[in-house]
Formats: structure tokens, C-alpha cells, sequence
């Protein structure tokens, strides 16, 4: 029972810090694509949870989008876990750097391809928007093996 609580801990610890560095990257990278946020020519785009009138989006979108990252973070700790010994690399430095770049490959680049066919918006956000991805899937892949050793 121990172990359980032991592990459920950690995998809590990790979503938590997950969830804030995807909250910084993102929030970062918004501050310094702004204009395509608040261009007229893409108002369509964006969600009323995002976007619900002019301006910066409100509490309810910054709570969701915690709370969805919290969830992913949960599940790619799980599968860490799962598939842990699988994953090269000596060190878990190294494992988690080759955990998150798996991370990129199977859910980012997958994105940003049905993001490109689906979505009217300028290409440039969506290469920002796979490179922020890229930049917290590996961080968070290390972030992950170094906690749950």
C-alpha cells in the first residue's frame, strides 16, 4: 500500500510541475504571437472558452487549460512508468530526453499536421505553436524520469 501512495504522489508531483511548465511556455509564447490572437481575420477560430469577447481570455480558459494540462501530464507519466524500461539511456537525464522527444513524435507532429489540414491560420503560429510543444515535451520528459526513478 505503501508503494501505491508512494507512486500516486509522484505522479501528482509530476503533473503539477508539468501543468506550470506548459502554463509558462505557452503563456510566453502568446505574449509574442499576440497579433494572431487578436487579429480580426482569425476571431473565428478561437473557442468562446479562449476567446469570449475582445481581450485576453478569462479565468475559466486558464483553469481548463490547467486542468487539461494536469490530465495529459497524468498520462504521460503513466505510460512513462509503464514503458520506462524500455526507453534508452544510461541516466534518467538521458531517458527522459528520449521519452519526451517520443512524446513529440507520437502526439506533437501528429498535431501540427492535423492542425495545418483543419485549421485557417498562418503557418508560422503553427510551427510556434510545435515548437513550444517540442521545448515542453522535452523538458517535461526529463522532468518526468528524474521523478519517477
Amino acid at each position: 500500500m505503501k508503494k501505491i501512495v508512494k507512486l500516486f504522489i509522484k505522479v501528482v508531483l509530476t503533473a503539477i510541475i508539468f501543468a506550470i511548465l506548459a502554463l509558462i511556455i505557452h503563456s510566453a509564447s502568446a505574449y509574442f504571437t499576440m497579433d494572431y490572437y487578436t487579429n480580426p481575420d482569425y476571431s473565428g477560430v478561437w473557442s468562446t472558452l479562449m476567446m469570449p469577447e475582445d481581450g485576453a481570455p478569462g479565468i475559466n480558459f486558464y483553469v481548463t487549460s490547467i486542468l487539461f494540462s494536469l490530465i495529459g501530464a497524468v498520462l504521460y507519466t503513466i505510460v512513462y512508468i509503464i514503458i520506462r524500461a524500455s526507453i534508452p539511456g544510461r541516466t534518467y537525464f538521458k531517458k527522459g530526453l528520449f521519452y519526451g522527444l517520443f512524446l513529440f513524435l507520437i502526439a506533437g507532429v501528429p498535431g501540427f499536421l492535423s492542425l495545418y489540414l483543419l485549421i485557417n491560420l498562418p503557418v508560422v503560429l503553427l510551427y510556434v505553436w510545435a515548437l513550444e510543444n517540442f521545448i515542453i515535451y522535452i523538458i517535461g520528459g526529463v522532468l518526468i524520469a528524474e521523478i519517477n526513478r
